[in-house]
């Protein structure tokens, strides 16, 4: 009970931070809500603190900043929407991506001798003030005493606690907004925090990101699409991570955009051929795709950094989000519908050939057009309605790979607004079709299905005296089963239904974050 009122405390207090800013109803954007909110907008700005950012995103990312982590991490996701929010707005969020404050040198340096339990000159020739700060870590450039340049990531201090608090109000956010708005409920806030919850816990291990890193490697050294720093085991620990130093420019510095040395359309291709080699072909992918996450190097070379939050697909989820996405290139309305019906992703009082021809009034719109040729914002909403006419709901364990294509879309917008998503997808998504559903997919399917079928042959003998002991026990009277009819006949239980994740149309899109981005 004495959390819960915390937590409501601490509610009122993100609403109180915003209003200070001028960041829950922006006076840019009154004009473009309901009376009744601007009407509260226009109420809640008495109480506005005067000279603040005249940037809104700007005003917003500094209520972010300090309301905590977790915050942070959405507004990141948002920065990357340009093509879907104003501009102005985004650019002024653009410093969540890796300008957060950082804290102080004698904090590191405490954490650092915490990890090694030694001071920090014991293992490196000399250490860097901090040369990038973001949400849940900052990055120092360190010298071993052999010489090598690296980068040493140290964790925040009580940066474990402070998520704990943050994620326990959006958790009261998220079952507040089911509860009293019931169409919320179909987009899955609880499930989209509940995820959200977990992979920030797991970003909150560094030796957990060595992991993921080390795994993402090999992907890396296969598809040649990116690279990935090498990682200084010996040096690792919970709340340190020291990995090689990558010289290049972030893809969060507008300079790259504009400088000679980089080709931005090939950069775009490559962060999106990465993401979908990564997902479709390995099962595991990067998911947290912001620019800040990104360096490319003077030869061109993309690097990955910052693995705290690994995906996954299992084999049958990375076969028909392929498919879903190859059925888009092809203009294949009908197998896309086909393929929704087999996950049961669509309820099946509704008609294959109903939801091929809603695909299609999607599709063919937007069917190879440019990024800059296409309204995003358009696109989503008509998605959105798509979802609730077929009576389709978020599925928990795909939010993530939805919220990192928003992110990937986003960023090759950014460099390329041109960026054809169709033919940039088209090879990728092709060579995993013909691996999928070639003679080597068909003959994985055999021999997984062999192997099912060995395990029920080795259960078979104890189910058998099993079922045995159940007859006997009834012909002596022991168990009644008409006094249990619900044993013989139960109905599903409500909610069962199994949810959608969408793929393709160029994106595959978190509806929760859209509903929010959508209201700036």
């Amino acid at each position: 009970m004495i959390k819960t009122i915390g937590t409501f405390f601490r509610m009122l207090r993100t609403g109180w931070v915003l209003v200070r800013h001028d960041a829950l109803v922006p006076t840019e954007y009154a004009g473009a809500v309901p009376w009744f909110v601007r009407l509260f907008g226009a109420l809640s700005r008495i109480f506005a603190i005067k000279g603040r950012a005249q940037n809104p995103g700007e005003r917003f990312a500094n209520a972010l900043e300090k309301l905590g982590p977790a915050y942070i991490k959405f507004g990141q996701i948002l920065s990357t929407r340009g093509d879907m929010l104003d501009p102005v707005f985004v650019k002024g969020l653009s410093r969540l991506k890796d300008k957060v404050p950082p804290f102080p040198m004698d904090k590191a340096e405490a954490m650092l001798a915490a990890e090694w339990g030694a001071p920090w000159q014991d293992n490196l020739a000399s250490l860097s003030e901090p040369v990038a700060a973001a949400s849940v870590a900052q990055v120092h450039k360190g010298v071993l005493k052999s010489d090598e340049t690296v980068a040493v990531k140290i964790l925040r201090p009580n940066i474990r606690k402070a998520m704990r608090r943050d994620m326990d109000v959006l958790h009261m956010v998220s079952s507040l907004a089911e509860f009293f708005v019931p169409d919320a409920k179909r987009l899955g806030p609880k499930a989209f925090v509940n995820t959200a919850d977990r992979a920030l816990q797991l970003e909150l291990d560094l030796r957990l990101e060595a992991a993921a890193a080390s795994e993402l490697s090999e992907c890396a050294a296969e598809t040649g699409f990116f690279k990935v720093p090498e990682i200084y085991w010996d040096l690792g620990g919970k709340d340190v991570l020291v990995t090689e130093w990558i010289d290049g420019m972030a893809v969060s510095d507008d300079a790259i955009l504009t400088d000679s040395r980089f080709d931005t359309k090939d950069i775009a291709r490559k962060v999106m051929q990465s993401f979908l080699a990564s997902s479709f072909d390995y099962g595991v992918f990067h998911a947290d795709m912001h620019e800040g996450n990104m360096i490319v190097t003077e030869a061109g070379d993309l690097v990955l950094i910052d693995f705290g939050i690994l995906g996954r697909l299992s084999p049958q989820e990375q076969r028909f989000h392929a498919e879903i996405l190859y059925g888009f290139i092809k203009r294949d309305y009908l197998r896309i519908a086909e393929v929704h019906f087999e996950a049961g992703y669509v309820p099946s009082h509704h008609t294959v050939e109903d939801f091929a021809s809603a695909l299609r009034s999607v599709g063919e719109p937007i069917f190879g057009r440019l990024a800059s040729d296409v309204s995003m914002s358009r696109v989503l909403l008509q998605l959105f309605e798509i979802t609730e006419i077929f009576d389709m709901e978020m599925q928990p364990q795909l939010i993530m790979l939805q919220k990192t294509m928003m992110q990937t879309e986003g960023v090759c917008r950014r460099l390329d607004a041109d960026f054809d998503m169709w033919s940039t997808a088209e090879p990728i998504v092709s060579n995993s079709m013909r691996r999928e559903l070639g003679i080597e997919g068909r003959l994985g399917d055999f021999l997984d299905n062999m192997d099912r079928a060995r395990r029920t042959l080795e259960k078979l003998p104890d189910a058998t005296e099993n079922i045995a002991a159940l007859a006997k026990a009834w012909a002596d009277g022991e168990v009644d089963l008409s006094k249990n009819p619900g044993l013989m006949r139960q109905s599903p239980k409500p909610g069962m239904t199994k949810p959608i994740a969408w793929a393709g149309l160029g994106a595959l899109v978190t509806l929760g974050g859209i509903w929010a981005a959508s209201q700036f």
